[in-house]
């Protein structure tokens, strides 16, 4: 019989502690659509990224067309002049792979340009969001952007506008 009390006393407080628990949720993808300052970062860096691809690509295009020649004339030429041929194409591609590294690879200047101009934004995004959660008593706030596996939420927990508001943008 103690058990039972004891149970039921436990399970009273559970649900007592989880229902005072508050939640929200919060839209990252639309938050961010939203600031004219991320949009320009991303235009920014999709330039900067086409531009160094054309680069990556000229080089690439350049062995090739360096594989191209010696094939056409690898008949008439001595082992010397292969040789140098061939070296000269090795050449090229390292040069194309070692840019290509330098500009995409995960710590890359991509990277660091991604970085410089958009963590910022979510610095200052996070920390809208944590006044937010401090200010109203929020214990959790997901982002329904995410693949956090939310199936349904009501748009009444949806704090998307107010971060925006926080953050000076009104939408």
């Amino acid at each position: 019989m103690k058990k039972l009390i004891t149970l039921g006393v436990l399970l009273l407080s559970f649900s007592l502690g989880a229902s005072a628990q508050k939640f929200a949720l919060i839209d990252m993808e639309y938050i961010m659509s939203n600031i004219p300052a991320y949009e320009r970062a991303s235009e920014q860096l999709n330039q900067v990224s086409k531009k160094w691809q054309a680069e990556v690509e000229a080089i690439d295009n350049q062995a090739k067309t360096l594989y191209k020649n010696y094939q056409n004339e690898a008949v008439f030429l001595s082992e010397a002049q292969k040789k140098e041929r061939e070296q000269a194409i090795v050449d090229k591609e390292k040069e194309a792979a070692e840019l290509k590294k330098k500009y995409f690879a995960p710590q890359g200047e991509l990277y660091k340009k991604r970085v410089s101009l958009i963590e910022p934004i979510q610095d200052e995004i996070y920390n809208a969001v944590k006044g937010i959660a401090q200010s109203k008593g929020f214990q959790l706030i997901l982002d329904r952007s995410s693949d956090a596996g939310i199936i349904f939420a009501s748009p009444s927990i949806d704090i998307s506008n107010e971060v925006l508001s926080k953050l000076g943008y009104s939408n």
